[in-house]
Formats: structure tokens, C-alpha cells, sequence
């Protein structure tokens, strides 16, 4: 194969498709910017490689071999799709777009990105989002391109994956509205006095949490472990329990489950959310659209922040400044 391979000058397929519609050497020449002498060349070449005399005359005019009919349309939309894979790319048309991507990211992102996502991705309702949870293996589902894109806290990456910021966010700790032992303050007795959910969307035990009581020589205990953001919220606002959790998915959930949102009685510094991509996705129209819709949803949602940013807690941010970039199962 690779010697059959090694022969054919593929500069000779547009040289045949030339002939083949033109029927007329001079013709077929002009067509392709070339002597005539060189397309005669090539028309010889084509003969030999062939084994056809493709075009013959009939009195003045030339006509095609039957075998030079045959090859007419196959040869036509052979040179069409090869100028369709060297040619430089259009205008990207986001309504035109019809393609499926696959998101690693956590029930919190949704939660907060989803409707300014949705409005920013409205040009494109042929685009399907397949949201999957975040998962320890996420850098290699985007290496060996088994997802497009990746939301999430991430410390230490391979090096050749892209990374953007989309927010900085702060650890909050919740509880329901009318918590019968919780007023506007919460003291670290009393936080650990409380039933502790934890959210470990990665499935992992520990979190940030814990490996800062840890460091103060205290520890908690957790009666509930789930994976997932809006269940722990759910939990809290039926229980006397508490959560430590995103700040930004704890008040989209606020009023609606009529929540009490308190700064943490511990030092949890911010963290930054990242966009996560393998390289070879750089040059994608489609999904470089989709990269710049998160992060337009990303400023809509979480407006003038940035690693290092005040939140609506800001009394205590100051003491939490230095963002954090550590890698978390959850809080």
C-alpha cells in the first residue's frame, strides 16, 4: 500500500477533475492556472497512471473514454472534499450549530451558571449540553476526549491542559432560617455542637473543613455525606443540621428554602473556579464559542469578581484573602 501510495501525485486530481469538465486540454489549462504544455504533461501522466486514454479526438473537438465518464462525478466530488478539508474555515453560525459537548461540573455550577448560560447560549438551539459529575479522573476524560469541557476547583493539572478563571467564591456555612441554636453569629462550639453535612461531590471523605480543624487539633462529626450541593441544602433547611458550602449556590437557594447564610467559624480562604480543555480544541469554532458563552455566563452571574474578590460576607473576606487553589473533595 504505502508503494501504490508512494506513486500517485495527488496534484493530478485537479488536473483530471480540469479535464473531465472541460474536455478541451487548453481549456482545462486555463481553468487551473497552468500551460498548456504542463496539462498536456499531465494528461499524459493521468494516461499512464490510468491506463486510459481518458480523452480522444473526434474531428476537432475531444471526447471522453468511456472510462473518463465513469470516473467524472467520482473525481468532482473527490477534489470538492479535498478543497473542502485544506480550505481555511468560515464564519462560524451558532445557529447552525448541531453537536453534543460533554461537561464535567458539579450540581453548585449548574446552579449558579444555568440561566445565564442558557440565555447566552440561545443563538445555538441545536447545542446539547450533557453535564457529568466531577470526578478525580477529570484531566484524563478531557485527554483522551471523553468530555469537552471541565468546571471545577483544581490544584495541580497536567501540563498541557488550558485553564481559564470564571469566579472566585468563599465558604459559607448554612443552616435553616428558624435553626432554634442559631442566631446572626456562629461560634466554632457551636458549629461543631451541630450535626455536620458534608458535600463531597468527588466521592472522597474529607475536605477543606476538616483539614483546617484538623490543623486547630479539632475534628467534627459528619452524620451526612452526599454528593451533591442542592441535596445537602435540602437536608439542611429540613434538620437542625449545618453545611459548609459555596457561597453562590447557598444563596440561589436562599429564599427558596428559606436559609440562613453565615460566615464559617473557621478561616476558609476563597477559591477560584476554573475552565478546564485539552489544546486540541484550541482552533474549534464551535468549541471556542462555547468556552466564551461560560465565561460571559460566569461574569453575569458572579459580576466584578476575580481571584482575590470581596463577596457579599465581606467583613470577614478580608481576613481570607489569598485565594486558594487547592484541589477539594468538597467542604
Amino acid at each position: 500500500m504505502q508503494k501504490v501510495l508512494s506513486r500517485v501525485d495527488l496534484n493530478l486530481v485537479t488536473a483530471l477533475d480540469a479535464l473531465l469538465h472541460e474536455v478541451s486540454v487548453t481549456a482545462a489549462a486555463r481553468r487551473v492556472g497552468l500551460s498548456a504544455p504542463a496539462m498536456s504533461h499531465a494528461l499524459s501522466r493521468l494516461r499512464r497512471q490510468l491506463g486510459d486514454p481518458l480523452l480522444v479526438r473526434a474531428g476537432r473537438a475531444m471526447v471522453l473514454t468511456p472510462r473518463a465518464e465513469a470516473l467524472r462525478s467520482r473525481v468532482r466530488d473527490l477534489h470538492q472534499a479535498a478543497r473542502d478539508v485544506l480550505a481555511q474555515p468560515g464564519p462560524f453560525h451558532p445557529e447552525r450549530l448541531a453537536r453534543t459537548f460533554v461537561v464535567q461540573a458539579s450540581d453548585s455550577v449548574i446552579a449558579v451558571l444555568g440561566r445565564e448560560l442558557d440565555r447566552v447560549l440561545a443563538p445555538a438551539p441545536g447545542l446539547t449540553l450533557r453535564f457529568r459529575p466531577n470526578l478525580p479522573e477529570d484531566p484524563l476524560e478531557l485527554r483522551e476526549g471523553r468530555s469537552d469541557l471541565a468546571i471545577g476547583i483544581y490544584g495541580d493539572l497536567p501540563p498541557e491542559l488550558r485553564t481559564r478563571s470564571l469566579y472566585t467564591d468563599r465558604f459559607v456555612s448554612v443552616v435553616r432560617r428558624d435553626h432554634p441554636m442559631v442566631g446572626d453569629r456562629l461560634t466554632l462550639d457551636q458549629f461543631l455542637s451541630l450535626p455536620q453535612v458534608q458535600v463531597a461531590p468527588r466521592g472522597r471523605p474529607g475536605g477543606i473543613v476538616d483539614a483546617t480543624l484538623a490543623q486547630q487539633g479539632r475534628t467534627r462529626h459528619v452524620s451526612r455525606a452526599v454528593p451533591f450541593f442542592l441535596s445537602a441544602l435540602l437536608l439542611v433547611s429540613e434538620s437542625d443540621a449545618v453545611v459548609t458550602l459555596p457561597e453562590r449556590v447557598a444563596r440561589t437557594m436562599e429564599e427558596r428554602l428559606r436559609l440562613k447564610v453565615l460566615a464559617p467559624p473557621l478561616h476558609l480562604p476563597p477559591y477560584t473556579l476554573s475552565l478546564v480543555w485539552h489544546p486540541r480544541l484550541d482552533g474549534d469554532p464551535a468549541h471556542r464559542w462555547l468556552r466564551e458563552a461560560v465565561v460571559q455566563a460566569a461574569r453575569a452571574a458572579a459580576p466584578g469578581t476575580h481571584p482575590g474578590a470581596r463577596t457579599r460576607l465581606g467583613k470577614i473576606e478580608g481576613r481570607q484573602r489569598g485565594g486558594a487553589r487547592r484541589r477539594t473533595d468538597g467542604p
